[in-house]
């Protein structure tokens, strides 16, 4: 069993926040693979569902940012699981717009909601970083973050969660590189090769 985790914040005043980009990925594996229903349970939002034979659980904690981990350490200790089998989407401001990455431990880096499932469970949980960008200043990331995404991001924002909605079933095999590598070439597709002419003689 895995527990796939987005992370953001609850309401539609923060439902297009550049913070909520977790949620999103969440969202779009859910419609992707016709997971069961959203239903209200461990201090979030689960919707269940199968990759391959195995059993899925999609969270999207409704703790607010800060107390995401209250409801990732409920429901992991409900299925019995262990860090390892927790990936958690989140967004990550010292990554291009559109970058994905996957690790597994490590720091907060300043992410209130990686610093609470950290304080719950361990650091030790797969993470999925999505990049959103920096605005450039400190003084300003509170606001971008809690910014929507412009209308001009649609062009970047929807290819890459239909790309990590295609290759998550690669997280419940555990192979988190094959999971990135797709991601990255759905998003920067290798041109094609122009045919070899013969030299004429």
């Amino acid at each position: 069993m895995i527990l796939l985790v987005g992370l953001g914040n609850p309401g539609a005043k923060y439902e297009r926040n550049r913070h909520n980009v977790g949620f999103m990925a969440a969202d779009a594996i859910v419609r992707r693979h016709s997971f069961s229903p959203p239903r209200a349970r461990f201090q979030g939002i689960v919707s269940e569902g199968m990759f391959d034979g195995e059993k899925v659980i999609v969270l999207k904690p409704t703790t607010y940012m800060n107390e995401s981990g209250r409801a990732v350490g409920e429901a992991m200790r409900f299925y019995k699981l262990t860090p390892a089998d927790v990936v958690v989407f989140y967004d990550e401001l010292d990554l291009e717009p559109g970058k994905v990455r996957i690790k597994k431990g490590g720091g907060a880096a300043g992410h209130n909601g990686i610093r609470s499932i950290a304080s719950h469970i361990g650091p030790d949980f797969r993470r999925v970083r999505i990049g959103i960008g920096h605005p450039g200043a400190k003084d300003r990331v509170l606001g971008y973050v809690l910014g929507d995404f412009a209308k001009a991001d649609t062009t970047w924002v929807e290819p890459m969660l239909d790309a990590i909605a295609d290759a998550a079933p690669l997280l419940a095999e555990g192979k988190d590189a094959t999971f990135a590598n797709k991601v990255h070439l759905a998003l920067n597709p290798e041109p094609a090769k122009k045919p070899k002419t013969e030299d004429k003689k």
